[in-house]
């Protein structure tokens, strides 16, 4: 599955960060406000309501997708729907986990933003709400979207997921 050209406007972007909603398996409306891209639990893609130009460097405009606590600007939210109850320690992924088939939609939408918005691959550009804080540097309220996977939990850190992640995301753009 493609994103719509119509999906990514002119815009001057220095970051994808992915996220999961904390929410159920299907997009809704109030995660439809935080974010420019969903995946829903089969992987079908869900536009947000603003669009990623209202993110653009060097200054976010009015009606912005507000999905990182100071890391708007220049950044692209995408998120999962996903992880409705979940709880980090003892760990439990709720009543909606993430699916590997969200996982998998997601590391392919990534990729074409990437190259759409020439966004290199690496810690600070393509990362995880959960590695925010440690790879840039900005204070976070606790967020720990991504930090484990449920589908697969060998991955059971932030950077692990990332590292992941970001693998994935540099071999689909190998294709």
């Amino acid at each position: 599955m493609s994103i719509p050209s119509s999906w990514m406007p002119n815009a001057t972007i220095a970051r994808v960060i992915l996220h999961w909603t904390a929410g159920a398996h299907k997009a809704t409306d109030f995660d439809r406000q935080h974010y420019h891209l969903l995946i829903e639990d089969d992987g079908k893609l869900i536009r947000g309501i603003p669009t990623i130009d209202l993110n653009s460097l060097p200054r976010a405009r009015s009606g912005y997708a507000a999905h990182t606590l100071n890391c708007n600007t220049g950044s692209i939210g995408v998120s999962m729907c996903a992880m409705a109850g979940a709880i980090e320690r003892p760990f439990k992924a709720g009543t909606q986990p993430l699916t590997k088939a969200q996982w998998d939609a997601a590391s392919q939408a990534v990729a074409e933003l990437c190259r759409r918005y020439t966004i290199p691959v690496g810690p600070r550009t393509v990362l995880s709400h959960a590695e925010v804080q440690a790879n840039l540097g900005i204070q976070q309220r606790g967020k720990w979207d991504i930090a484990k996977l449920p589908f697969d939990p060998a991955f059971d850190t932030p950077r692990e997921c990332g590292d992941r992640f970001r693998a994935e995301v540099i071999a689909k753009l190998g294709r």
